[in-house]
């Protein structure tokens, strides 16, 4: 393998100091050298293939024009439209981002973030906060901004960029109510995550506005977001049966309990209605497609981006953070409920 070129090579090459190949490559300090020696130097720098040290500058200035984002899923489809979303803003601004997966482990994301910090990211931006994150406390001790995603942090004093989780469930739940569902089941999303913590609050406290025991209601709570834990949980739900519909936390949850449902030969909108949370990319292409919970996607990695732009201006107090609006978009999983068995007939519908 060839050697690198290095400062010095094009320095030699072009007859002059290695200092003055820096000033004649930087904006900034090019003025301080002939145009002549400029273009010589950058002519040289060209033919040998030299570009600046993006690392060794970040040692001189501590700034790497670099920010890091940790995602706890890169399988989920719901996490790209986000991130490509804030990606594409950080680069107007001049910044490159540096993207990673924490499979919702928060030994390994203290190590990312230990590693991000080494390489001088300027700023954070993290949708994988859950309960057992160092997350802030590391970012505080290395003094890197950061910014929540989709996901609030207990204890944080970092900005949060969100959804309206139990506003979102209530339009899921409030849905299958106008349906005619009232025994309604949930599907929870994993502990120690505060979407599924508010969410599952969103639902006791729709079905408890209409009238019905929350308390009585089927709730089974997901180990992860993800279709293997929706279908375990589906197969929990049946096994204890008494409900006409589910209102999931996310929608990976419902990929799974279609396969649950589909296993005991039960449709999905006639037998038992289903609704998701998220509107990720794709349940539209599902069948049945899936009724759920649009987020604002796009929306949420664009002000996060914003948020942390400002905090690494400094020239102002940034936003504290957002709540985003969240949409009901019904689809052919949810349906009316099913008709009492004909001895029941006459009876009040379930």
């Amino acid at each position: 393998m060839p050697s690198r070129v290095t400062i010095a090579d094009v320095a030699r090459a072009a007859g002059v100091h290695p200092s003055t190949v820096s000033r004649a490559l930087n904006p900034v300090t090019r003025g301080m050298v002939t145009e002549a020696v400029a273009a010589r130097v950058t002519d040289v720098a060209d033919r040998l293939g030299w570009r600046p040290s993006a690392l060794a500058a970040g040692l001189r200035t501590r700034k790497s024009r670099t920010i890091g984002i940790l995602v706890p899923d890169l399988v989920n489809p719901v996490f790209p439209p986000i991130v490509r979303a804030a990606e594409a803003r950080l680069a107007e601004a001049g910044y490159v981002a540096l993207l990673a997966n924490t499979d919702t482990d928060a030994t390994r994301e203290a190590l990312l973030i230990e590693r991000m910090a080494a390489h001088l990211v300027d700023g954070l931006m993290l949708a994988s906060a859950a309960s057992g994150s160092r997350a802030q406390e590391l970012c505080d001790h290395f003094r890197i901004p950061v910014v929540l995603i989709n996901r609030r942090l207990a204890g944080s004093h970092a900005p949060a960029v969100i959804n309206d989780d139990r506003r979102g469930m209530a339009l899921a739940v409030r849905h299958l109510l106008d349906l005619g569902h009232r025994r309604i089941a949930h599907i929870a999303g994993p502990p120690g995550v505060s979407t599924a913590a508010d969410r599952r609050a969103g639902f006791l406290a729709a079905l408890e506005a209409a009238g019905l025991d929350g308390k009585a209601a089927r709730i089974v709570e997901a180990e992860a977001y993800t279709a293997a834990a929706g279908r375990k949980a589906m197969d929990a739900l049946l096994a204890q049966q008494g409900f006409t519909a589910v209102a999931a936390a996310n929608d990976m949850l419902c990929l799974g309990a279609y396969d649950s449902l589909a296993a005991v030969g039960l449709r999905v909108g006639v037998d038992v209605s289903v609704t998701g949370f998220n509107d990720m990319p794709f349940v539209d292409r599902i069948s049945p497609s899936l009724t759920t919970i649009r987020i604002q996607h796009a929306e949420m990695g664009l002000r996060a981006a914003e948020v942390l732009l400002v905090a690494l201006a400094g020239t102002a107090p940034g936003p504290q953070g957002f709540v985003l609006e969240p949409e009901l978009i019904a689809r052919a999983s949810s349906g009316p409920p099913p008709p009492p068995p004909p001895g029941l007939r006459g009876t009040a519908s379930a």
